[in-house]
């Protein structure tokens, strides 16, 4: 599994297959010294699901 991460260190996209990352990247013009391509491990028992539901957040106004 590879990630694509943005020079912002943000994941962009997640494939199984490297080119794919490298084709999304090409697509949204990000040159090579824009992006960052890691292998991800794949072990799901390592995986955490956070939940990222905002009605669960108090209001911080």
């Amino acid at each position: 599994m590879y990630g694509l991460y943005d020079k912002e260190g943000i994941l962009r996209f997640v494939d199984s297959d490297k080119d794919a990352c490298i084709a999304y990247a090409e697509l949204f013009e990000l040159g090579s010294t824009n992006y960052c391509l890691m292998d991800l491990a794949v072990d799901s028992k390592n995986i955490k699901i956070t939940n990222l539901d905002q009605s669960q957040v108090g209001n911080n106004n």
